[in-house]
């Protein structure tokens, strides 16, 4: 079976891996232009066009794949990647996190199959690990999907099912549906082969959509209840990385857990060896691992011996 594999970051990148080593063909992979990246702001491959070179895959990087882009430079580059795919020999494309509106022409290609990080149609959209954890759900999960014009509503082929552990970041999750994706495509590929992938529509009942994270939402807002700040700071790690304000000074916030407590919100209640408890609309929250600007991510007793706390409140 031929493979054409379309993704961006290491979610995909963990995909193509799999694909690639159980033997399946994979004769282009479309990915995102590289992007300035780092302090540096160099340009720097996504990690699927990482492995695709490291592997002798080739790689093509259209801006658009929509052939009637406004944008003249989008629309040529759409042009010549929709020749390029009518020209190849394939059976299937993959999806996987690629960042790109597939339109109908590159869909009537070829059968296209997406691997999504949510049990559908539960976090349709950009961010369904972050919206999961945010929105305190039990479980998560990975749904193999055929694709069609709407977002993410393509009919089910394959799900299963990740609890959601009280530990669990954007971070922890991510690799193990990241893992799980894997070895579901490569399953469905090979039932698809053996003639036996059947699809089943979503359910018009429980949809919800995961929005794509907005840097401006990971401002920790102390009026609000401790635990949804304490869902947000497991859900925005890594990425953008919960902060609050203290003394006019940005103070990420990568982990945190639920304390006993009450006061004005902001207030510190309390800066020790085991956390620094805050009040919040509702509870407080003990802040255990923490990040000064240009400084390190530290626990908490490290982080107070370069930043005390002494007369000071978060806001």
């Amino acid at each position: 079976m031929k493979v054409v594999f379309a993704g961006t970051p290491e979610f995909a990148a963990v995909a193509l891996r799999a694909l690639h080593e159980a033997g399946f063909e994979i004769p282009l992979v479309l990915t995102q232009p590289d992007r300035p990246a780092g302090r540096g702001m160099q340009l720097q491959a996504s990690s699927v066009k990482q492995y695709a070179l490291a592997h002798g895959i080739p790689v093509a990087q259209p801006l658009s794949l929509r052939m009637d882009a406004k944008d003249p430079q989008r629309a040529q580059e759409a042009r010549a990647a929709h020749e390029r795919l009518l020209a190849l020999e394939y059976d299937v494309m993959v999806v996987a996190a690629y960042g790109l509106i597939l339109p109908t022409s590159t869909l009537d290609i070829k059968p296209c199959i997406n691997i999504h990080g949510s049990l559908l149609p539960r976090w349709r959209g950009a961010a369904p690990i972050h919206r999961a954890i945010e929105a305190g759900d039990l479980e998560t999960g990975v749904t193999i999907m055929g694709m069609e014009e709407g977002l993410d509503t393509g009919p089910m082929m394959l799900m299963e099912r990740v609890a959601i552990a009280a530990t669990d970041t954007t971070g922890s999750l991510h690799d193990k549906l990241a893992a799980l994706g894997a070895r579901m495509i490569v399953d469905a590929l090979r039932k698809m082969e053996a003639g036996g992938l059947p699809a089943t529509p979503q359910p018009e009942q429980g949809v919800t959509y995961a929005a794509k994270i907005a840097k401006e939402e990971a401002r920790l807002d102390f009026t609000l209840p401790a635990e949804l700040l304490w869902r947000r700071v497991r859900a925005f790690n890594p990425f953008p990385g919960a902060h609050g304000l203290v003394d006019g000074v940005t103070v990420k916030v990568w982990n945190a857990e639920l304390a006993p407590g009450s006061g004005t919100p902001g207030q510190v209640l309390a800066a020790d060896a085991g956390g620094i408890v805050v009040a919040c609309g509702e509870g407080a929250l003990r802040m255990t691992e923490l990040q000064k600007p240009g400084g390190k991510r530290l626990p908490a007793a490290e982080f107070l011996k370069s930043f005390p706390l002494a007369g000071l409140n978060f806001s």
